[in-house]
């Protein structure tokens, strides 16, 4: 088999590269190019690229790179930037994946001939009975099934994970084995398309990426019953649930509860204010088909999933409701629904602000 293997300079993938190798398939790496410009951390880096040509080079493969920038800048970081300005919490990661990794480059490895797209992510793709599952990665601490949830079945017929049986310790040794550049580098945690230093005002990568791009308003800080606690320096820059750098003061735990970027105003109070009955679920994709019922889902990479029953709004959206009351997601974030043995994926889709306050 001809296949397309996606390599971002890390370990995952270039062991990937490797197995597909020693199982006898065709193999050539290509390197997206995405990000034009300041970055040092995650895939976007100039080191990372470095680290895949020389891979593929040990290898002895062929090393494609294909500018997807534009693609990248109008798909990720648009709507990054835009999701900010009024006060929802992206998740570029995901993005990428569902607009260039399972889109863009499986369409370029179509037109090239290629039987199939590889990367490096910990999840599995079997056929069970004519329909392909994606399944949680065998390492259960490194599985990446949420991140890549949105693929239908034409995508995941077309999807290898080659290291997905493994864990991420027998993935470094088989790269040390072959002497990999790769095997003892760590894996990346941050946004690809931020530096991690500071900008010569003191500001964070993340603040001044944002600051340079939308204006950033200072807002009120108050409680639930609107009395003033103090201020935040950027509310586009709050979060759902977020304690730390919000007023509190009197040993009182005080969360972040709703976000008002038009008012300028932020509202905390306890935990119990952030739990709900249920989350809706927009533009969702189902793997398979719709499904409604019992379900596990699964707000953030790593999170822990719950149990919950799928159904469908007027409006067609996904409402999970959850079997105990459970603490808000923030809106932009995305919701992942697994089998009610939490085993494969159903589908998902991105929470939005509509939510039920919790009675209990």
């Amino acid at each position: 088999m001809k296949v397309l293997v996606a390599m971002s300079g890390g370990v995952d993938s270039s062991v990937a590269a490797a197995l597909l190798l020693e199982q006898g398939h065709e193999v050539v790496g290509v390197t997206m190019r995405l990000w034009g410009g300041d970055s040092d951390t995650g895939c976007c880096s100039v080191s990372d690229v470095d680290d895949a040509r020389r891979v593929a080079q040990q290898l002895g493969i062929d090393h494609l790179v294909f500018n997807f920038t534009e693609d990248f800048h109008r798909n990720v970081v648009e709507p990054y930037i835009n999701d900010h300005a009024i006060g929802i919490t992206p998740n570029p990661c995901i993005e990428c994946n569902r607009h260039l990794k399972f889109d863009r480059l499986h369409e370029r490895g179509i037109v090239l001939g290629f039987d199939a797209v590889a990367t490096g992510h910990h999840a599995r793709v079997v056929n069970e009975d004519g329909i392909w599952r994606l399944i949680r990665g065998h390492d259960m601490a490194k599985d990446q099934s949420y991140v890549v949830h949105m693929m239908d079945q034409h995508q995941l017929s077309r999807t290898l994970f080659p290291v997905g049986e493994m864990t991420k310790t027998v993935v470094r040794e088989h790269a040390t084995r072959l002497g990999m550049r790769t095997a003892n580098k760590p894996d990346s945690q941050d946004v690809c398309f931020i530096t991690s230093a500071k900008d010569e005002d003191g500001r964070s990568g993340r603040v001044s990426f944002i600051g340079r791009r939308i204006p950033l308003n200072p807002a009120v800080v108050v409680d639930e019953s609107g009395n003033e606690l103090g201020s935040v320096e950027s509310v586009e820059l709050v979060t759902l649930g977020q304690r730390r750098g919000v007023a509190g003061g009197g040993g009182t735990k005080r969360f972040v509860v709703d976000i008002d970027v038009p008012g300028r105003k932020v509202v905390v109070g306890p935990e119990s204010l952030l739990m709900v009955d249920h989350e809706v679920v927009e533009n969702v994709i189902w793997s398979h088909e719709p499904y409604v019922g019992p379900a596990r889902v699964q707000c953030s990479a790593h999170g822990e999933p719950r149990s919950a029953v799928l159904s469908v709004d007027d409006a067609g959206r996904v409402v999970a409701t959850w079997t105990e009351p459970q603490r808000r997601i923030s809106p932009g974030q995305s919701a992942v629904f697994y089998d009610a043995d939490d085993r494969y994926v159903l589908g998902g889709g991105l929470v939005t602000r509509s939510v039920q306050m919790s009675t209990q």
